[in-house]
Formats: C-alpha cells, structure tokens, sequence
C-alpha cells in the first residue's frame, strides 16, 4: 500500500500541429502514482505513451492540465527524475566509469567510490575501464542503468528500456532491475509493449486506448516478488489485459 502520492496528473491533454490542423495524442488524462510504487503503461503502437512520458518527466509541455512531483507542478525535468530509453543515452567515447562519474558533482565526497558502487551493484566489475563498443548489449543496459541510479533519482522514467535485447536478455535484466529496486526504494514508471514483462515487474498496469490516449482499465497485480508470470492467476491477468487491448486468445 503506497500511502504518500509521488506524481499525480491531472487533466493532461496533448496535440501536434499536423496538414490536417491538430492531431490529438493525450487527452484529458488522470491518475495518481504512489511514493515507491511500480507503475507500468501498455497500450496500442502510436497511442502516445511516450508523449505521456516525456510530459511527467518535464521534457514537453502539456496542452492543457497539470503534472504535479510532489505536489509542486512539473515542468521541466531535474534531478529527481531520471528518463531511461530505448535508444540508451550512453556516452561512446567515455568508459563505463567515466559514465558513472558523469552525472556526479565534482565536489561531491566520495565521488570515485559511488560510481565504484554502482559498477559492482549491477554486476560490471572488472568492466570500468571499458568502453561501450566493447561491451554485450545486456551490459551496456546494465551501464545505463547504473548511470541512471547513481545520481539518486527518487523516480526512473523507463520508456520500453529493453525492447532492443533478445527475449532472453531483456527477461534477465528486468530481474537485475527487480534485484536492484529490492536495494534501494524507487518510483517506476514503465512503458512497455510486452503485457508479461508488465506483469512481471509491476505494481499496477494502466492500459491506454488508442490514439488519442486515454486510460481504458487499470489493474492492479497482486503477486509478491519473485513472480511466476507462468502461473494460472498471471496468466488470467494477462487474459484480461490483452482483452482490453483488443486482443482475444483462442
């Protein structure tokens, strides 16, 4: 139960000028997210999931309505918030410790030994001294990931992190990612395509109609840590989710 409330947006609507006049994405969006809480979004390709993202975390501006962190209004990002992608936002031509120290102030104490911490915390001892083309694809999220943590963001925006890894590794990662948030406490906003991994790692799924976006159901998920998505209950929710998503299994 997440007793304080992180983000709450409120009466979120969003449109881009297009040939025709106005192409609305988001429209009159409302919900609340708990301190701590694990909030994943599904929803059609092109419904404005990544629009929505990019207005909690303050990178755009919404049309109309509100997106209040704390209960003071968002809008622009900062240092409490920390977006991940898909495409990584990993410095080439640094090294992995490099990139760790990047986000840190110089004057900080213990500036060296954090980002030492957070090598090791997700598994890339041994690689500090490497650079990203020298790395797996699984240990480069893993580089951005950390990158992301040591700067002690309170909420990670992650907009379909794994997608680029095969299935294998992207299952791998969201349980190093469930590892690390076992660690240390924060809150997760997730869009994903893939209901299971929603499933996996999530507190609550908001499904989004299409375009222009708006919430269709909400479902929590009950399952303690570790999940077995396989089990009869997971998969009646996921039933369920792809039901809401247009989506019938035979």
């Amino acid at each position: 139960m997440f007793i304080k409330t992180k983000i709450v947006v409120e009466d979120v609507s969003k449109g881009f000028a297009n040939d025709d006049g106005l192409l609305a994405v988001v429209d009159d969006l409302n919900f609340k997210v708990g301190d701590g809480e694990f909030v994943a979004i599904v929803g059609p390709s092109g419904c404005g999931k990544t629009t929505l993202m990019n207005i909690i975390a303050g990178f755009l501006a919404p049309d109309t309505g509100a997106v209040k962190v704390d209960g003071l209004p968002r809008s622009a990002p900062n240092r409490n918030g920390v977006l991940i992608t898909q495409q990584g936002s990993i410095f080439p031509w640094l090294t992995v410790r490099q990139n760790l120290l990047f986000g840190l102030p110089e004057e900080l104490p213990n500036r060296e030994g954090l980002a030492q911490e957070y090598a090791e915390l997700v598994g890339l001892q041994g690689f500090e001294n490497n650079y990203p083309h020298e790395l797996s694809g699984g240990m480069l999220k893993r580089a951005e990931i950390a990158r992301a943590l040591v700067v002690k963001p309170e909420i990670l925006y992650m907009d379909e992190p794994f997608s680029a890894l095969d299935a294998l590794m992207s299952l791998r990662m969201q349980n190093e990612l469930l590892r690390i948030l076992a660690k240390e406490r924060h809150t997760v906003m997730l869009i994903t395509h893939d209901v299971e991994e929603a499933i996996h790692l999530a507190d609550r799924i908001l499904v989004l109609s299409p375009r222009p976006a708006r919430i269709q159901a909400s479902f929590d998920v009950p399952f303690a840590h570790p999940r077995r998505v396989s089990s009869p209950e997971a998969q009646a929710l996921r039933v369920a989710i792809l039901k809401q998503l247009g989506v019938e299994l035979v």
